[in-house]
Order: structure tokens, then C-alpha cells, then sequence
């Protein structure tokens, strides 16, 4: 090796859990089918890749023809396929039996498909902890990549970016490549030929140290072509191999399969990592997936007797631990947690998973105090035969409210704000504040300045019951805001939530404990999700109306109503939302930027409604108003 440099060629490709068929074929026509095609034509030139098992089952049912190439190219060894977790999970977020069986489920089905169990995995995102050389030594995995970044934090520089190195723990090892950026922008950007010419001189043999045993690049190629550049994938996919075979005999094409085997003494690194979880900071949606997920995974754990049951449970939780709602690359923040499909389909899983757990015969609504969020804080978990309600102290607002015939969560939204979106997170405002105010400003900060937001504030519990599934929340009044003249903050008030028979019912008492009157606005906002908000997946009515009757349309503004029902078309459900008292409603819809390669679309995220009802309260005195909200086919 010490006259030649030698070069790993691969190549990495996922679409996530949830996506649908138009992204599997754009990166099939552009990427895929170009790259396999053409290596075939080039049968001395070796290459390793990494297909998640989501992408897999994808080509199975849309593209076996490929696969079939595939496996020809895996027979006669010019391939190495990479094994990892089959639904491309953020590794460091998931526990231990998920990783193992994550793995092991690739393993096994590249295995049955291929007649090859891999050798080598794949970790999505570079997700990175210690720990995880156990995990690979344990699932036989030899070896693995990270990024040249990695090797630099870990304190290596040079030439010793240039070779494999091995890291250990608890007494376990594994082999760890280092992927090289450089070079892979460099293909992505430069004529191919003119990168290796630059290549051969940098690495040539009076280049490198004496006692150098010479260099070894691993590359996972990116997109090798613009569309802008008016040339189709298979000709720049054509043009790069011709370059790389007229450089064979001044390079080594190898696999990390077939390095590993010849490996000499190697250098022993540790890498940092662990930077995953900022993100669940900094998204509070992505937190509530990530509680939802360790939540389940608690409840799975608890069946006892019934494999095939509790195995069926894992996998519906496995499909829920992918990458791209946890991360912040341009599939996760840009293309992750602000695409609603996506999400969707993890709650859809996640609800599924807990339904398997569920005994339907014998299941006891309840009411629970937990932790279910990680923050050190108690939520309120209401569980009926149909309905989850979570109630977060915080509020006292509703963050999850699941239906589970449906599987289905109506408070999966995004807001992009340090706080989620919820369910009665409570406004009140100056009587003067009016429906265009909440319309003409797209932040919440904006559209609700110079209010008071107690969505934001603690509630504190004052009762509950959990045989009857009733629990009580109370906010105090401010005690220094009078002198600030902000006399909302004077009002003191209590929430009583009641779950039974599909109905939710939200008691609220509010008093003025100012000591002149108080004259405001109540709005206790709701955000729902659905699919969408055309007319073909929503419709909203007053309460008891005909179809016949014009249906409300997002965006405006409702007079003297007792109830409003959104009718839920794609699930066939209808959620009718009553109150005792006549109020006015603002209707919004919720929507996000979205960019998708190059293409910046509205993301629908949520149609928030806004119950409206004016007091005027004198000192100390009390106002009551019950709503219920109701869930039905």
C-alpha cells in the first residue's frame, strides 16, 4: 500500500418512514438506478453502500428490477452492503434493545435477500456515542464510519486522517473509517479527472513519509449532478466511473470489508458525540415524539406472555426512531419535524405500538400523574378506552390528544416557537383586541403582545381524582402587577378537566381580584391538526348544521355561536367543541415554510381556533363556563 493510494468508494441512500412515493422516485431516477447501473458496467471497480431497510422494502415493491442488479453485483463480491438500523434510527436517543434490534433486523433481511449477512454498519447522521462500540461488537458489526470531524475532535490531524483507526469500550472494539468530506465535495463539484490527478500528486510516494504505509480515502458520494447543469444523472454518473478506470492502475479500489481483513496495527481513538439531544431542547415537538417513543417503550416492556404480541409492538415503535425528526440537517429541521406526513405516520406507529400493548378486553380508564415529558414535572395522563388526554402543568393546556380507532394525534403540530402548540392554552386580552390583531401577525409573540398568555405559566393541581378521571388546576393572581398597571394579571383562575365516554369536558372559574373592575377578552385557544385543510380533508360547521348550510372557511371570523364541529373527512370522524354560554370564534389556519431541494412550499400544520367570550368583572367577583369537546364517528 505504500506506492498507492487507496479509495473506498460508497454510497448512502434513506428515504424516511412516512415519506411518500414521489421522494423514493426522485432519489431512485437520480441517484439509485444512475449509480447502480453504471457500476455494473465497471465490474473492477469495487463500492460499498448502505440502503436503510425503509428504502429497501421500498425498491422491493416499487423497483425489484434493482434489486435483483443489486444482489448480482453483491454475488460477485463488487459490492459490501452495510448493515445498520433498519428504520435509520438517531442512535444515542433510542435504548439499547432498540439499537440491537434495529440492527439485527437489517441484518436479518439483508441476510435472507442477499445470502450475505453484513459486516459493516452504517451510523445515520454520524450519531455518535461511546457506547455504541458495544453495540456493534455485539451485533457483529467489525467496523463503521464517521465523519474527518470526528477524527479531528478525537485529536488526531494528517495522515492519521487518512487510515482507519480502533476505538474501544468497556473492553469491546470496534474499526472505524473516516469518511472524507473533502473529497466528496470535491467529485461533487470538480471534474473527476482533475480531482485524482490532484489526488495521485498529494499522495504520491515522495509525498508521503518514509515510514508511511500510504493513504486511505473512504468517500460516500453525494449527488453528482445539477439539473441545472442541463445533464441527466446516467451521463454524469457515466463520465465519473470512465475517469476512475482510466485511473486503476495508479489506484487501489477497495471495500472496508476487504481492508479490515488485512488491517495492521492501528491507531486507538475515542470520539465525542452526544449532541443529539439539543435538538429535542430547542424543538419541544421533537421532545414530545421522543417522550411518546421512551413512554411506549416502557408500556412494551410491561407485556408479559405474548412474543409475538410484544414483538409486533417493537417494530410498530422502531419505525417511529428515525433520524430526521431529531436532527438538524436539511431532512431534519428543513425536511423533518416541519413536514406533517412525516410526523404523522410516527404517531400513527406510536399509537399502533400502544394499542398492541393495550388489553381491549380488560382496559380501566385512567388517570395518571407522570413525568412523561423528562422535564422533573408531573403531567396528567388521561386515558380512556378511546381518547389520550395529557394535560402539562405548564398551562394546564392539552399537548397530546390522541384517538386511538384512528390512531391518530390531533395536537401533532408545530409551531417553531420555544413552547408546542396545545389545546385551551389560555389568553386573556384587552377588550379592544380584535380579530384582524390575531390575524395580521404570522409570530405568536407578535399576534398576542400586550396580552396575557397563561399558557406559559404553572397551574398548580388542587385536586384529583383518579377513579372518575377529574383533576383540578388553579392559577393565582399576580401580586405586583397592579402597580404595573397590567391589571390581567389580577385575574385569578381554575380549570377542571373531566374525561368519560369520548367527551371532554374543561370547567373554568375565573375571578377578578383587582380591586376595580376588570373588562377583557377570554380566549381559550385550541390547535388541531388534520390532514390538511382543503375542503376535501376538513370542513367546519356551527354546531348541528346541515351539509347544505356554507361550510366556515379558515380565516375568519364567527358571531354568537354555542357550538362549532370540524369534520375530519379523511378519518370520518367529527369533533364538536359545545360550550354553556354563547361566544364568538376566530378560525386560523397554522401554516410553516418548507423547503424541499430548492422548492419552498406553505407546510399546513394545524387550523387553530380561538373561542372568544367579552367580560366585565367587578372585584372579586366570579365568572363559570364549561366547553366539551367531543370525538365521534
Amino acid at each position: 500500500m505504500k506506492d498507492r493510494l487507496s479509495i473506498v468508494l460508497g454510497s448512502h441512500n434513506h428515504i424516511p418512514y412516512g415519506a411518500g412515493d414521489d421522494e423514493g422516485e426522485y432519489i431512485y431516477t437520480t441517484r439509485l438506478k444512475p449509480f447502480i447501473q453504471t457500476l455494473n458496467q465497471y465490474p473492477k471497480i469495487p463500492a460499498v453502500l448502505h440502503y436503510s431497510g425503509v428504502l429497501l422494502n421500498w425498491l422491493e415493491g416499487n423497483h425489484p428490477e434493482l434489486t435483483m442488479v443489486l444482489g448480482d453485483l453483491i454475488s460477485r463480491k463488487q459490492v459490501e452492503i452495510l448493515g445498520g438500523g433498519f428504520y435509520e434510527p438517531m442512535m444515542p436517543l433510542i435504548p439499547q434493545t432498540d439499537k440491537i434490534g434495529q440492527i439485527e433486523m437489517l441484518s436479518a433481511y439483508l441476510r435472507k435477500k442477499f445470502g450475505k449477512r453484513p459486516q459493516g454498519c452504517w451510523i445515520p447522521e454520524a450519531a455518535w456515542e461511546q457506547q455504541l462500540v458495544g453495540i456493534l461488537n455485539t451485533c457483529g458489526m467489525n467496523y463503521t464510519f464517521l465523519e474527518e470531524e470526528h477524527f479531528v475532535s478525537a485529536g488526531l490531524s494528517g495522515l492519521a486522517l487518512c487510515a482507519p483507526c480502533i476505538s474501544e469500550n468497556q473492553g469491546k472494539i470496534t474499526t472505524v473509517f473516516p469518511l472524507s468530506a473533502r473529497l466528496c465535495k470535491a467529485f461533487a463539484t470538480h471534474d473527476t479527472v482533475f480531482v485524482l490527478e490532484n489526488l495521485l500528486k498529494e499522495f504520491s510516494p515522495s509525498a508521503l513519509p518514509e515510514t508511511s504505509p500510504g493513504a486511505l480515502l473512504t468517500v460516500f458520494l453525494e449527488q453528482l449532478y445539477t439539473e441545472d447543469a442541463g445533464e441527466s444523472p446516467e451521463t454524469s454518473y457515466g463520465r465519473f466511473f470512465e475517469a476512475l478506470s482510466r485511473f486503476s492502475s495508479d489506484l487501489t479500489f477497495t471495500t472496508p470489508g476487504k481492508f479490515y481483513k488485512t488491517q495492521e496495527q492501528l491507531k486507538k481513538a475515542y470520539f465525542p458525540g452526544d449532541q443529539e439531544r439539543k435538538f429535542l431542547i430547542n424543538y419541544p415537538e421533537s421532545n414530545g415524539i421522543y417522550a411518546k417513543m421512551m413512554f411506549t417503550h416502557t408500556l412494551i416492556n410491561q407485556l408479559r406472555g405474548d412474543k409475538s404480541r410484544k414483538q409486533n409492538a417493537r417494530e410498530e415503535l422502531w419505525k417511529t426512531q428515525g433520524y430526521a425528526l431529531f436532527c438538524d440537517t436539511e431532512i431534519g429541521a428543513s425536511g423533518g419535524i416541519h413536514r406533517a406526513f412525516l410526523r404523522k405516520a410516527v404517531y400513527k406507529a406510536l399509537l399502533g405500538a400502544e394499542k398492541i400493548c393495550r388489553n381491549q378486553g380488560k382496559f380501566t380508564p385512567s388517570l395518571l400523574a407522570f413525568d412523561f415529558d423528562l422535564d422533573g414535572c408531573p403531567e396528567y395522563l388521561f386515558q380512556d378506552r378511546n381518547i389520550n388526554c395529557y394535560v402539562k402543568s405548564a398551562g394546564a393546556s392539552i399537548f397530546e390528544l390522541d384517538y386511538l380507532p384512528k390512531t391518530w394525534n390531533y395536537l401533532d403540530t408545530f409551531s417553531g416557537a420555544p413552547y408546542r402548540r396545545t389545546a385551551f392554552a389560555d389568553h386573556l386580552t384587552p377588550p379592544e383586541y380584535s380579530f384582524k390583531d390575531a390575524v395580521d401577525h404570522s409570530s405568536e409573540e407578535a399576534r398576542f403582545e400586550g396580552t396575557r398568555f397563561c399558557g406559559k405559566e404553572n397551574y398548580e393541581l388542587v385536586d384529583m381524582d383518579r377513579s372518575h378521571g377529574r383533576a383540578c388546576f388553579h392559577l393565582p393572581s399576580g401580586k405586583n402587577s397592579a402597580k404595573d398597571g397590567f391589571y390581567l394579571d389580577l385575574i385569578e383562575m381554575e380549570k377542571l378537566y373531566l374525561l368519560k365516554q369520548d367527551t371532554l369536558s374543561v370547567h373554568y372559574t375565573l375571578i377578578n381580584r383587582g380591586k376595580a373592575p376588570a373588562a377583557f377578552k377570554f380566549i381559550p385557544r385550541i390547535d388541531l391538526s388534520f390532514s390538511g385543510d382543503g375542503e376535501e380533508l376538513l370542513k367546519v360547521f356551527r354546531s348541528h348544521a346541515q351539509d347544505p348550510e356554507p361550510a366556515i372557511r379558515e380565516g375568519a371570523e364567527i358571531n354568537n355561536i354555542r357550538g362549532i364541529e370540524f369534520r375530519d373527512i379523511k378519518n370520518e370522524l367529527t369533533l364538536s367543541l359545545t360550550a354553556d354560554r354563547d361566544f364568538d370564534g376566530w378560525i386560523l389556519p397554522i401554516r410553516t415554510q418548507l423547503k424541499i431541494r430548492d422548492l419552498v412550499t406553505d407546510q399546513y400544520q394545524s387550523t387553530c381556533f380561538m373561542p372568544v367570550m367579552v367580560l366585565n368583572l367587578g372585584a372579586d367577583e366570579r365568572w363559570e363556563a364549561e366547553f366539551k369537546l367531543n370525538i365521534s364517528h
